[in-house]
C-alpha cells in the first residue's frame, strides 16, 4: 500500500470498511492525479464518469472531491471496473481498467492481492471512450400536477396538457411492450 495511510484512513472511515473494492478506487485516483496531474476538485474541474457504482466510487469521492451533488461524479453503468477521469482546466482525460486478477481467490486474498499491487500493475490505460459531459445545468422547477411534488424541468413530461413527474406520467416505449 502507498505510504499514505491518513488518506486511506480517510478513504475507509468514509466507506465504512476495508476492501478490495475501496482498494480499487483508492489506487485508480491515485494513478489518476499521476497521470493528470490533478488534485482535489473543489468544484467540477475534476470529473469522474464511473462505469460500476462499486466500493470503489467512495475513495474516488474523498479523494478527488468528485461527488452526486457537484455534478463532476456520474455514471455510466457497463459493470466494469473502468474510471474516466477528466481535467477540465487541461483538457486531460484517462480511462483506467483494472486488470484481471488471478482465478481463485478469496475475499481477503483479493484485498492483499489489491493492496500490494502499485497502480501501474493495477490498471489499463487508455483513452476516455466516453465524452466529457458538460458541466451540471440548473434547472427552473415546476410542480407535477398529479401528486403536487416539485421537480426539475428536465425531469417533467407533458401528458394530456398537464405537467407531470416521471412518477406520475404514463411511460412510453414502444420496443418494451
Amino acid at each position: 500500500m502507498d505510504e499514505n495511510k491518513e488518506l486511506w484512513q480517510k478513504c475507509a472511515a468514509f466507506h465504512g470498511h476495508v476492501c478490495g473494492g475501496l482498494t480499487i478506487g483508492y489506487k485508480a485516483a491515485i494513478y489518476a492525479i499521476e497521470l493528470l496531474g490533478i488534485t482535489f476538485s473543489e468544484d467540477e474541474d475534476v470529473v469522474c464518469v464511473s462505469e460500476n457504482d462499486a466500493c470503489g466510487v467512495d475513495a474516488i469521492q474523498v479523494i478527488l472531491g468528485c461527488s452526486i451533488g457537484k455534478g463532476n461524479l456520474l455514471f455510466h453503468m457497463t459493470g466494469k471496473q473502468a474510471f474516466n477521469f477528466y481535467d477540465r482546466k487541461n483538457e486531460k482525460s484517462v480511462r483506467l481498467i483494472v486488470k484481471k486478477k488471478p482465478e481463485g481467490m478469496t475475499r481477503e486474498q483479493s484485498f492483499d492481492y489489491f493492496q500490494g499491487l502499485e497502480p501501474c500493475e493495477m490498471f489499463d490505460v487508455k483513452d476516455a471512450k466516453i465524452l466529457l459531459p458538460e458541466p451540471a445545468r440548473l434547472f427552473d422547477s415546476y410542480e407535477c400536477e398529479c401528486c403536487g411534488e416539485t421537480a426539475g424541468a428536465n425531469w417533467i413530461r407533458i401528458q394530456s396538457g398537464k405537467r407531470l413527474c416521471v412518477d406520475c406520467s404514463t411511460k412510453y416505449n414502444r420496443f418494451d411492450v
